[in-house]
């Protein structure tokens, strides 16, 4: 199993923790391509998880769906392996109620 592999598991095990619904997204022919790739309700908000190992990079279309899901009202990230942390205390922070507000983030995790 590769890093980024290992770190999305990561990601989904602090998901459970917290009790938020999440699907992992799977793109193929037949679905849109860029989309993040872990879809997750966190307390009633929306939150789209791009994940990537330390030297992944998002690409043009990754960086428009999570524009678009922010544009939108839900939070998106793409998050490394070093924003876990960051990742997690947002997790909390909504699954308590906390207003959270995406477009005051930063788009990257790091």
């Amino acid at each position: 199993m590769g890093p980024e592999k290992r770190f999305e598991n990561k990601i989904k095990t602090m998901l459970d923790e917290h009790g938020a619904w999440y699907v992992k997204y799977f793109a193929n022919r037949n679905t849109r391509s860029g989309i993040p790739d872990i879809l997750a309700c966190v307390n009633g908000e929306f939150l789209g998880i791009e994940v990537k190992s330390d030297s992944g990079n998002p690409t043009d279309l990754q960086l428009h769906h999570i524009e678009k899901i922010r544009k939108a009202g839900g939070l998106a990230f793409v998050v490394y392996p070093s924003g876990f942390e960051q990742l997690t205390d947002i997790v909390i922070r909504l699954g308590r109620g906390l207003v959270v507000k995406g477009r005051h983030l930063p788009i990257e995790l790091k």
